[in-house]
């Protein structure tokens, strides 16, 4: 059984995570520690876990194995650096850190320790995600040309978000670099590692972070892609477009139905819309921490995945910053 401690309740998916580590059958949570102790210590005593108010106090403690981290977001080098210093394996919420350095930092201390690393990017183990790259691997769009993906709420206008998430220096941003993670690890899956970043935000109910956002990555090629995240929007489904010379791949308009259009199966088949199956759902994100824990191997396709996500992530910010195009080879390292 791993020994898993909860490393502050910051983030709205924290007491995600803490059911995850509570039903998975080969953890279970034995600490908490919080930046808040206010908060921390109540959460603690929901939990029956004792509360540290030290991090270095509960890091001390030899019989926990892991942590998950939900800390402020500018907090994720400093914490997850000293956690891998330890010898303690690490499950994080998105993103890794908020700069591409920041990120190379963690998973320097990570490989110097043989700490094991997953980030929950969940989205990447959904069904329709599985259903699109088999598709794309038998080539039925042909030469991809654009990929727009789409995900708001809203959180600003209908108040439920918490305060907390409008802060730029606990944050790093908002929309984007929140919501909008999804949608950009789900483009950089599809069409890959784009040459440049131009983003654009909008401030819709005067937040200290843009509520309202748009990154278009511009590739070699030709190819485009669109990301787009908001908190300020009542019923904007989440959705998926897949373009590509030969064909157009659809999803969440707003049904959960994968669409097909494609001239590779045919005329008659390019006449119309196919329903797409679905395979089963992937693993989640923590599922695969523990396995990798248990097995020793290391999540490479993630750990890849987030950092490139933090590596867009702060292009766009800078492109806002800059209302410019950033080349993402220009990023500090």
């Amino acid at each position: 059984m791993l020994k898993v401690a909860l490393l502050s309740y910051w983030h709205v998916h924290a007491g995600d995570y803490a059911r995850q580590a509570t039903k998975h059958p080969d953890t279970e949570i034995v600490a908490l520690w919080d930046e808040d102790s206010e908060r921390g210590e109540k959460q603690a005593q929901a939990l029956s876990v004792p509360f540290y108010a030290s991090l270095d106090e509960l890091l001390a403690q030899k019989d926990i194995d892991g942590v998950i981290v939900t800390t402020p977001t500018n907090m994720h080098r400093d914490v997850m650096v000293k956690v891998a210093q330890a010898g303690k394996h690490i499950f994080t919420e998105k993103v890794i850190a908020s700069t591409l350095k920041e990120c190379n930092e963690i998973l320097d201390a990570i490989a110097k320790n043989n700490v094991k690393l997953t980030v929950s990017l969940p989205r990447l183990n959904d069904r329709y995600t599985l259903a699109i790259q088999e598709i794309l691997r038998q080539e039925l769009l042909g030469q991809l040309t654009l990929v727009r993906v789409r995900l708001s709420h809203n959180g600003a206008t209908g108040g439920w978000l918490p305060d907390r998430f409008f802060h730029l220096e606990e944050c790093g941003g908002g929309a984007l670099i929140d919501l909008g993670c999804h949608p950009m690890y789900l483009t950089r899956l599809l069409l890959g590692v784009p040459e440049s970043v131009s983003a654009h935000y909008g401030h819709i109910t005067g937040k200290e972070v843009e509520d309202n956002a748009v990154s278009v990555l511009k590739y070699a090629d030709g190819a485009l892609g669109i990301v787009e995240a908001g908190f300020v929007n009542a019923f904007s489904p989440f959705c998926i477009e897949v373009h590509g010379t030969d064909g157009t791949l659809l999803y969440g308009f707003p049904d959960d139905k994968l669409l097909l259009r494609t001239t590779k199966q045919g005329e008659e088949a390019a006449k119309e819309w196919k329903v797409q199956e679905q395979p089963p759902q992937a693993p989640s994100a923590y599922e695969q921490w523990v396995d990798h824990i248990k097995n020793n191997t290391t999540a490479d396709e993630n750990i890849a995945l987030a950092l490139d996500l933090t590596r867009l992530m702060e292009a766009s910010n800078l492109s806002v910053q800059q209302n410019q195009a950033v080349r993402l080879e220009d990023l500090n390292r």
